[in-house]
This record gives C-alpha cells, sequence and structure tokens, in this order.
C-alpha cells in the first residue's frame, strides 16, 4: 500500500470414514471433544504482534473458491458462496475463520451440515464429526458480503463511481469473504463474478471462462500462483479492458472507467517498459499477468493487489504531480509484485519488506530515468529517521496501530525509513552483493512467506559475512546508527526534538 489451472476437484464426503474411525476410537475422542465443545467458542489469531485475531490455528487453507452476485447497485450486499480446500493440522473439533459484516446463511464441511457462531470477528464452525490432524477438508460458506463499510473500519469493498473493487491491507479480506486472514497462509485462488449486462469484473489472474445468461453475465479468473487474502482483487463496474504485451509474451491488460480511457492510456502504456526495468534489476516477472486497475474512487492510497494493483483515476488524471513522481509511484507497485505479493511477509511486523523495497525501487527508478538523487532522498530520510522511529518504531519493530486505525502501521518509518536500512546494507557490503542478494531473496522464497530473520541470514549468505548484528541495529534499535560512508549525516535539529518528545510519550 502506498498512502497517496486450479478448481477445487469433487472427492468423496469424509462423513462416513470419520465415523467408523471416531467408533473406534469413542473412549478417548469423545470425552475429549465433550470438554473442548463445552467451552464457549472465542475469536482465535496466530499470535501476530499487530493484529493478534487474524488468521486461524489448525489448518492451512489451499485454495479458495469464491463466487460474488452483484445487483447493479453498489448499496446492497452481494450474494456469495466461499468455498474453502484445506488441510488440518491438528485435530479439530472446531475451527474459526476470519469473518464478519455479513449474513451467513449455511456452513457446510465437506458436502454435511455444520453447526456455525459469531465470536468477535471469526465464525466458529462445528462439524457434525471432529477432524483428524492432516485431513483434507472443504468449507462452503453461503453468506453475504455487505459493501457498506461498518462504522469506524476501514478497507473491504470500495465503492466507486460505477461500481465496486477491493481494497483488503491489512486486516479488512474478511468483510468481504471467510479466511484465513492472514499473509502467512497464501492459497491458490477461483473468483466468479455475475452481474447484470453492462457491467463487467475483472479479478487476479487470468480469465477462465465467460458465460452470459438472462441478461447477466459471470466472469471467472484463476491464479496460478498462491496469493494472500490481502492481496484479492475483484473490480466490477462500468469499464473496459485494455490488452496489451509485455515482455516474454507476458499478458497486461488494464482496466479502467470506459469513459476515461482516452485520457488514461498515455500511463498504461508505460507498463511493459517498467516491467522490462524491474526484472533488469530483480529477475523476471514472477506471475502469469499484470496490469493497472484504476478506480473512479477516492481512497487516499494505491495498493498492491496482486497482478491487478489498485490505483485512483484522479492520480493520473489531475494536475498534483509531476510527471516522474507518477511513474515512479507505479514502479513502485509494481516492484510490490516481487517484494510483498511473490514473497509476502510471515508476519506484519515484516512489513518493512515489502514497504521498504517497493519505495527502494521507487527511488532507484526516479533516479535513473528523472535524474532524482536517491543519495539525496537517503540523506533527507537519515535526518528524519529518529523521529520516525519515535512515532512509529523501528522498521522491523512497527508499533501497535491505535484502536480504530488499523492502517496505521503504514507509516514513513517502513517506507523511506525502511528505504534507508536498504541503502546501509548496500553501503555495508557494497553494490555487487546487494544487487545478488536481492535477486536471491525473490527466487528463494517465491510464492512463500518469510521473515526479516530469513532477510538476515541470506545476506549474510551472500555477502560472506556475519551481519546480523550491522542489521540488527538498524531494524530494531530507537536511534539510527551511523550511515556507512558517511559519517557526516547527521538527525536534523527538528527530528532530534520529534524524538526526544516521542520516547517521552511512548
Amino acid at each position: 500500500m502506498l498512502h497517496t489451472p486450479h478448481t477445487p476437484t469433487s472427492r468423496p464426503r469424509a462423513g462416513s470414514r470419520r465415523r467408523l474411525r471416531a467408533a473406534a476410537l469413542l473412549a478417548s475422542a469423545v470425552s475429549a471433544s465433550l470438554v473442548a465443545a463445552s467451552t464457549p467458542p472465542d475469536p482465535l489469531g496466530i499470535g501476530d504482534r499487530l493484529f493478534p485475531h487474524l488468521g486461524n490455528p489448525g489448518y492451512d487453507v489451499a485454495a479458495y473458491d469464491l463466487s460474488f452476485t452483484y445487483s447493479g447497485r453498489n448499496s446492497e450486499p452481494l450474494k456469495a458462496v466461499t468455498t474453502i480446500d484445506a488441510r488440518t493440522t491438528a485435530a479439530l473439533d472446531r475451527f474459526n475463520l476470519d469473518f464478519t459484516h455479513g449474513k451467513v446463511d449455511s456452513v457446510e464441511v465437506d458436502g454435511e451440515p455444520a453447526s456455525f457462531t459469531p465470536a468477535g470477528e471469526d465464525l466458529v464452525v462445528t462439524p457434525g464429526d471432529a477432524l483428524e490432524a492432516g485431513e483434507r477438508m472443504r468449507v462452503t460458506v453461503r453468506h453475504s458480503s455487505d459493501p457498506v463499510a461498518p462504522k469506524g473500519r476501514e478497507g473491504g469493498w470500495v465503492r466507486t463511481a460505477d461500481g465496486l473493487v477491493m481494497a483488503n491491507q491489512a486486516d479488512a479480506a474478511h468483510l468481504v469473504f471467510p479466511c484465513n486472514d492472514h499473509p502467512s497462509d497464501k492459497a491458490l485462488f477461483t473468483i466468479r463474478v455475475t452481474a447484470p449486462d453492462g457491467h463487467t469484473a475483472v479479478a487476479n489472474g487470468l480469465p477462465a471462462g465467460v458465460d452470459r445468461a438472462r441478461g447477466a453475465t459471470t466472469w471467472t479468473y484463476r491464479t496460478r500462483h498462491p496469493m494472500a487474502t490481502e492481496l484479492a482483487q475483484v473490480s466490477i463496474g462500468r469499464s473496459t479492458v485494455l490488452h496489451r504485451t509485455g515482455p516474454h509474451r507476458l499478458p497486461v491488460r488494464d482496466v479502467v472507467p470506459t469513459k476515461h480511457r482516452a485520457a488514461l492510456e498515455p500511463w498504461l502504456k508505460k507498463t511493459p517498459g517498467q516491467i522490462t526495468w524491474m526484472e533488469g534489476k530483480v529477475g523476471r516477472y514472477p506471475f502469469e499477468t499484470y496490469g493497472l486497475l484504476m478506480a473512479d474512487a477516492t481512497t487516499g492510497f494505491q495498493l498492491e493487489t496482486q497482478t491487478l494493483p489498485l490505483f485512483e483515476k484522479e492520480f493520473f488524471t489531475e494536475a498534483a504531480h509531476p510527471k516522474w513522481y507518477i511513474e515512479s509511484i507505479m514502479v513502485h507497485e509494481l516492484a510490490h509484485q516481487w517484494f510483498g505479493d511473490s514473497v509476502s511477509p510471515r508476519s506484519w511486523s515484516d512489513l518493512w519488506l515489502n514497504e521498504g523495497h517497493a519505495t527502494w525501487y521507487e527511488a532507484l527508478y526516479a533516479q535513473e530515468k528523472a535524474d532524482k538523487s536517491l543519495q539525496a532522498r537517503m540523506k533527507d530520510a537519515y535526518g528524519a529517521s529518529d523521529g520516525w522511529r519515535a512515532t512509529g518504531g523501528p522498521p522491523a519493530a512497527p508499533k501497535v496501530p491505535e484502536s480504530g486505525s488499523k492502517i496505521g502501521i503504514f507509516r514513513p518509518n517502513v517506507y523511506d525509513g525502511a528505504a534507508l536500512v536498504l541503502y546501509a546494507l548496500r553501503q555495508e557490503i557494497g553494490r555487487p552483493a546487494f544487487e545478488r542478494l536481492e535477486r536471491a531473496w525473490v527466487t528463494r522464497h517465491r510464492d512463500r512467506a518469510a521473515t526479516t530473520a530469513d532477510f538476515v541470514r541470506l545476506a549474510s549468505e551472500i555477502s560472506g559475512r556475519d551481519l546480523h548484528g550491522f542489521l540488527h541495529a538498524w531494524l530494531y534499535d530507537e536511534k539510527t546508527p551511523p550511515m556507512p560512508g558517511h559519517p557526516d549525516w547527521k538527525p536534523s535539529a527538528a527530528d532530534r526534538k520529534h524524538a526526544e518528545a516521542g520516547r517521552k510519550h511512548a
């Protein structure tokens, strides 16, 4: 975020074989289940420091199948069916899904009705038969998906001038569909959208079918690579889809409001060249398609949704920003496809790996294409860094967001403050080793989630020296360490006062 082929296959129902196993283990299993079932359902989480109730223990999701039916009015709830294919990692007599702000009509587990109840922002599901560790399960939830944001919440569906788009970062996908809403549990997605004639629907991944019947059209899209729930994207509107070809014959498709197509085309045609530029820095583009979604909405940010990043239309059509800046922000969201999308954060404290790298390539592009000095930008960031750390925490240990402002983790400390860490690392190990590290990072962890510790280990491996102490100071210290090669760089006077005030009130 910047402020500014898989279909689940059918298989035999598991209910009968579970009943046989349960009978054989009756003496132990029944007593354990009764004890567990007697406790009231609670919202769970996987222990993320910043979002403790996100994600759920006990299972790993392999695939989502999402189906939305849009009425034509973006103030009305959509009819929806969410199907989740997962594997249990523990014995479960019940399990939680992240879901709120929608009415649940029914839940099935492996085709059998299951009971369900809300608990906080979770949906607690109790199947008819207990699940053993290592089992595959299919969960089908029939529900509504409300596009009108709940009071005091940010994200989920965003209403546009002609329809809807999604903005689920960081913790809002479960306002749209039931899920395991944490970037550490990535999965394949199939997304189906039915909308009245005159509307166009586009989602992450590649088209997998269009069906027209009785005044409505159903579009189907599938991802070929796993995706975090916060990166899911669906656009419904009176849109035009423009097609072009990127490097290696990569299909590039852009989604724009039809009436603004001509005004936006000069920006859209820059994308293939920007992909080529990024590939020259870190290697081949990691996904099956790319393209920009330009929404007729005011959000205050651009968002790196996988293969289809979200941009405000007015970001390109209003004369508020110079041309070089707009192009560098396009590269910021493009860089996220490698850093944050293909390689996802294992926890939200690892956010600096997303935003720091995207900011780094944004700044590097501005230097190479518009002669905007990277060093000057980093020197300015150094001057402000102590204040950013005091306000938002060190880059790899951001402070918990304030209540009601979950996107409060997106502060300068994880943007330019984190890019400053990368600059310091390049200064310390030299440009050749740094560039090898960047390529190795996105190759080794492609389609996976990774941690700050993983990055430090790889940096040490690639450079041939132990960098744990050096990077720990840059990533976790309260004050910014000295910059290698620039002993004259100091915090600004205003920054020192700001940092002191921040520490007093921390």
